[in-house]
């Protein structure tokens, strides 16, 4: 790899990563600030350190658009183990409880399952990064004290099992290692909207079951329209290693294109969003927030049409003199 290669800069856009077991989301955001040699890098949602799959992150002005991805609904393949329950409601906690699930049938493990699926009404766990006082949740239970999260609405679009695995069918893993003896292992498939818990749904089909649960996996495999085919390692980023970030950056008009409804803007339209000032609303009343792009392709602005006149959430592309 070339000097120049290594100093070549990076534009703007959203980098889709395949996040590693063991890493932190803030750990990723290091490392590809180190690699894309930019403190402009942010993600649109965390990732615990136990799970992988995709973490989206915006460089540069493609920070600006994190903030319309958040709210998207999101993806995971996960594993949950009936029959413990844990501090974090993850294998990374101390075990907290749990009863023999080996009884259990396919049969009531999908009631329970269908019962978790649609509009629910879910706890958070105690260790998410939601703030209580000004103080993460997570670092209240660390340090010793009793968190009581309030119960928020969401939506489980999708709740699958694809498998069950009982006392002594083989795990992935290293060769030999088997399901113990008095668990299940439930191999799933979830679509949720955000700010659901997909350890809080093991949870919670434990509790419902009467055996506990916690999470053993979990993968995102998707964050809007944003999927694992996108994602790219962290290897692949490091110029010493792969490609580079250059290579694999999504730019802005792309990006956008991707996550969010689209308008396309005539040249007055696009001048006048440029300078600060309102159009007319394409569709007024829109909830969802618009890519408007100019006519030579440029993201010009995201859209706010829920009255009458489109104002602008952020301008990406500022009016220029002629």
């Amino acid at each position: 790899m070339t000097s120049e290669a290594l100093d070549a800069p990076v534009g703007d856009g959203l980098l889709v990563v395949d996040k590693p077991a063991g890493w932190t989301s803030h750990d990723v955001v290091g490392r590809v600030r180190r690699l894309c040699r930019t403190r402009r890098v942010g993600h649109a949602g965390t990732l615990d350190p136990l799970a992988t799959g995709v973490l989206v992150l915006g460089v540069n002005r493609g920070t600006k658009l994190l903030t319309f991805l958040v709210g998207h609904d999101k993806g995971y393949a996960a594993t949950v183990r009936l029959g413990l329950s844990t501090l974090t409601d993850d294998a990374e906690g101390e075990v907290t409880g749990g009863s023999d699930a080996s009884h259990l049938s396919d049969a009531q493990v999908a009631a329970a399952v269908a019962a978790l699926t649609g509009p629910i009404s879910q706890v958070p766990s105690a260790v998410s990064a939601i703030k209580v006082d000004g103080r993460r949740s997570y670092a209240r239970v660390r340090a010793g004290e009793d968190v009581e999260l309030p119960a928020r609405p969401v939506t489980v679009s999708r709740f699958d099992v694809l498998r069950v695995r009982r006392p002594g069918d083989p795990v992935p893993g290293p060769a030999g290692t088997e399901v113990p003896d008095g668990v299940l292992d439930l191999d799933v498939e979830v679509e949720v909207s955000s700010g659901t818990y997909v350890r809080a749904l093991a949870r919670d089909l434990g509790l419902a079951l009467g055996v506990g649960g916690h999470l053993t996996a979990l993968r995102r495999t998707r964050v809007g329209g944003l999927t694992l085919e996108h994602a790219v390692s962290l290897e692949a980023l490091d110029p010493g290693t792969g490609p580079g970030p250059a290579a694999y950056l999504v730019d802005l008009a792309d990006a956008a294109r991707a996550v969010l409804a689209v308008r396309e803007l005539d040249e007055p339209e696009a001048r006048a969003l440029g300078y600060g000032q309102r159009i007319p609303s394409a569709q007024p009343g829109r909830e969802e927030p618009v890519a408007a792009f100019g006519p030579d392709g440029t993201l010009v602005a995201v859209l706010d049409e829920s009255s009458a006149r489109a104002r602008a959430h952020v301008v990406l592309a500022p009016a220029t003199a002629k």
